[in-house]
């Protein structure tokens, strides 16, 4: 059976797709044309920002009052990982910045992404964009990265400087499960 989260008919020639081993992995695929749903990972850049000397965390307008991240965005096409990362801390943030500097790559498997993080040393005047509802200034020694995705590559960057890295505890599922529904 095809799961819901692929695609059910082939976009090539609208054949019923069979789940079948491909690379050596069961995928999705089309018998009548060939075609195979790798569902390869989407790269996402993330932008560690410091900003007058201090780490800036953004807060998205659809996330809850308490949560916030690094900028982070899609990588389009024809485009470098290190210029996207400085077009999405312009367009979310207003800040200038020269250069990026690529922290590491990190695996964020519920999202189906590779979060490609960098640092950025940006200046300017702080101008937010609509996908952001408020960002928070932190001195570097008082973040606390949280255990998963974006919050390895901001890890990174502070053991980088020789900062320790005290992780967040984050809720587990049932525990955000319990308080959405509440």
């Amino acid at each position: 059976m095809v799961e819901s989260n692929h695609y059910r008919f082939c976009p090539r020639c609208a054949a019923p797709l069979k789940v079948a081993l491909h690379g050596g992995r069961e995928r999705p695929g089309c018998a009548s044309c060939g075609w195979v749903h790798w569902d390869n990972p989407t790269p996402v850049v993330a932008a560690v920002i410091e900003y007058e000397g201090k780490v800036l965390l953004a807060r998205n307008v659809a996330w809850p009052p308490k949560m916030f991240a690094l900028v982070t965005g899609f990588l389009e096409r024809d485009e470098s990982p290190a210029a996207a990362v400085l077009r999405e801390v312009k367009e979310e943030t207003g800040l200038d910045a020269a250069q990026a500097t690529l922290i590491g790559a990190y695996g964020f498997a519920q999202m189906n992404q590779l979060i490609l993080g960098y640092h950025v040393a940006a200046h300017g005047t702080l101008a937010l964009g609509a996908e952001l509802a408020e960002v928070r200034l932190l001195e570097p020694e008082r973040v606390r990265p949280w255990p998963l995705a974006t919050g390895l590559a901001l890890a990174d960057w502070l053991r980088a400087r020789g900062l320790p890295v005290h992780f967040l505890d984050l809720p587990s599922t049932s525990e955000r499960n319990a308080k959405a529904a509440s």
